[in-house]
């Protein structure tokens, strides 16, 4: 049986150089901006993270999702992604079982291995542990959440007869997500039991990781695509295209600054006009009128597989806000024609 679909929004409290608002608005306009999508029914919050970014784009999710938690009762909140190798995972341990009690059970956690060069340079670790990094941390949250003392030797991390407290709310943890931009990401999401965030192509990543699973019937694949919904696109759509152009070249620029990931621009940059549907890229919009998300989104959803699906929240610069029409709009006139025509 497929997983049901569920939606939300994703956010990473940026305030640009010249921005209309100040960064206190940016995170005192988002939480309001969060209540308000929970009331709207959607699902879900998701927080991204990188660091050292002039903007202020979000270091930590922990202490964001503990207020957001406080503000609401049914939405779950995750990370797309949290960058394992800049955690220690006891402490990384102890903060989600915090939230999870915080929020009675709605945490989950999407975790990769980062890119950034200039991350790893800034917290003092070389880019080639990161792999290792990743994977025992990975090993180590899934033994901490187990209710009992454990023991861990790794490259990386050792610990002996520890006892992570307190418990988490659900029974093994917070659910756990993998990034993948490549066969090899997707086969570690599949050896680690995880659910999966595509962030390349459909046969780099959804196709190995479903070859590897066999069964998928249990997990789940989320996805950010951005969603604005509007019967005026050429009026309305611009001043959010201009923010959202900026993000763009942020992340572009970010790659291209990575020796890792310099084979990657061409697929993860997107054109100027970035209402241009391109599959599984989180830089990518879907703007129209509800009839044409509705159709472009099913689209998407149906071919790749996707349970979970946020769109931004806060486009880069612009007060939250500005979105809070098009969330009412993609609630009340696109997901209602989303869920029986996908999940039938």
């Amino acid at each position: 049986m497929t997983p049901s679909l569920r939606f939300g929004i994703v956010h990473d409290f940026r305030c640009p150089q010249g921005s209309e608002i100040t960064m206190p608005q940016v995170y005192g306009e988002t939480f309001e901006q969060i209540e308000h999508a929970e009331q709207l029914g959607l699902d879900l919050c998701w927080f991204t993270e990188h660091h050292f970014i002039a903007d202020g784009y979000l270091p930590n999710f922990v202490p964001v999702a503990a207020a957001a938690a406080s503000r609401t009762t049914r939405m779950r909140f995750s990370t797309d992604i949290c960058l394992l190798p800049f955690r220690h995972p006891i402490r990384l341990a102890e903060d989600l079982a915090i939230l999870d009690n915080i929020s009675n059970g709605r945490m989950e956690m999407g975790a990769g291995m980062g890119y950034a060069a200039h991350e790893f340079q800034g917290f003092d670790i070389p880019i080639s542990r990161r792999v290792s990094l990743t994977e025992e941390a990975l090993q180590v949250l899934q033994l901490a959440w187990g209710g009992e003392a454990f023991n861990f030797e790794g490259k990386r991390y050792r610990f002996s007869n520890l006892r992570v407290t307190p418990d988490p709310v659900q029974q093994g943890g917070p659910p756990l997500w993998l990034a993948a931009t490549s066969p090899a990401g997707a086969k570690r999401a599949a050896a680690f039991g995880t659910h999966l965030l595509p962030q390349g192509p459909k046969s780099l990543t959804i196709d190995p990781w479903k070859e590897a699973v066999g069964d998928v019937s249990d997990r789940r694949v989320g996805l950010i695509r951005g969603v604005f919904v509007t019967d005026d696109p050429d009026r309305e759509w611009e001043p959010v295209a201009a923010a959202e152009r900026y993000r763009r070249d942020v992340y572009v620029g970010l790659i291209k600054a990575s020796q890792d990931h310099k084979s990657e621009v061409a697929s993860r940059s997107v054109s100027k006009e970035v209402r241009t549907p391109i599959p599984l890229n989180p830089l990518v919009w879907t703007v129209g009128d509800a009839d044409h998300c509705v159709a472009e989104l099913q689209e998407l959803i149906t071919s790749n597989g996707i349970t979970d699906l946020v769109t931004w929240g806060g486009p880069p610069g612009l007060a939250p806000s500005v979105m809070n029409d098009s969330l009412t709009k993609f609630a009340r006139d696109v997901i209602p024609r989303l869920r029986p025509n996908v999940e039938e």
